[in-house]
């Protein structure tokens, strides 16, 4: 963690294409600690996406701000005295904020620097971020009904798949007093299918779960989208599921990432048995 004081010539810059390679450097050496912040930097390539940095010189990186579609993710290194981005002002003028994502000290620190160009937040949600790098634990591949079928999804689950995905957006998503929206979810159902790992639960030949990727950084992958249909939770389904499920994405050769909000004991309990680990608290800062 990065404690000395500021300094007057530190200052934020917008990073040039032909420096990108410098930002890359530092977010891999934290990675573990901002993998959906990798991911839109790496979504964004070369693209006019707005990537910030702040530095004493050209080369120097001590901190990040990424901004994709309506989010922020500030990549601070927990650094308590990052400076105020007076770009800012003009920014947050032309350009509406949804949403920052990110450690918590660093979202909590960016939010306040927000709050006086007029941005109040509307709901805040706190998490648990925590990694798998081995093997889940045996035992946590036997759960469940042993009629259990977990597999690849089919076209004829499509139908089946958008209820748990509405489901899940609704119930795990949306912030409070969010619309929601059938098409905004039918799009994000579509991305997933084509672009995301997947597995789906069947059992008794109904669709009662899946869990996919939500994102991929430069040597992990981030799990999201974790849902069972609530007339079959306590079954053990959940638990098999994200064993299963992470056996694949390990075997691909990348480490395992995700985010699960503190309130929600039964899912943080799923994945502490399966062997993922706490590393820092997370927050998302919805406006």
């Amino acid at each position: 963690m990065n404690t000395r004081p500021p300094e007057k010539h530190l200052r934020w810059r917008k990073i040039p294409r032909e420096k990108r390679y410098r930002a890359e450097d530092y977010l891999k050496e934290r990675e573990k600690m901002c993998v959906a912040a990798s991911a839109r930097f790496i979504r964004l390539g070369r693209s006019r996406g707005h990537i910030w940095h702040l530095s004493e010189g050209e080369d120097d990186i001590t901190a990040l701000l990424i901004h994709h579609r309506r989010s922020l993710f500030p990549v601070f290194d927990n650094n308590s005295h990052v400076p105020r981005p007076r770009f800012l002002n003009r920014f947050l003028g032309k350009v509406p904020i949804h949403a920052l994502q990110g450690l918590r000290q660093d979202t909590a620190l960016l939010e306040g620097l927000m709050e006086n160009q007029g941005y109040f937040a509307s709901e805040r949600i706190d998490f648990d971020l925590m990694s798998l790098d081995t093997p889940p634990k045996s035992d946590t591949l036997r759960p469940g009904p042993p009629n259990l079928l977990l597999r690849p999804p089919r076209a004829c689950d499509t139908e089946d798949l958008f209820a748990l995905q509405s489901a899940y957006e609704q119930e795990e998503v949306l912030p409070a007093n969010a619309v929601f929206y059938p098409a905004t979810t039918r799009m994000n159902l579509e991305h997933i299918l084509t672009s995301e790992h997947i597995l789906v639960a069947e059992l008794e030949g109904q669709v009662v779960g899946k869990i996919n990727t939500s994102a991929e950084s430069f040597s992990r992958f981030q799990i999201g989208g974790v849902y069972v249909r609530p007339d079959r939770r306590g079954l053990g389904i959940g638990q098999r599921m994200t064993a299963v499920f992470a056996t694949e994405l390990l075997s691909l050769g990348k480490g395992l990432t995700l985010y699960v909000k503190k309130r929600n004991a039964a899912a943080r309990a799923i994945y502490r048995r399966a062997g993922f680990t706490v590393l820092a608290d997370y927050r998302i800062t919805y406006f």
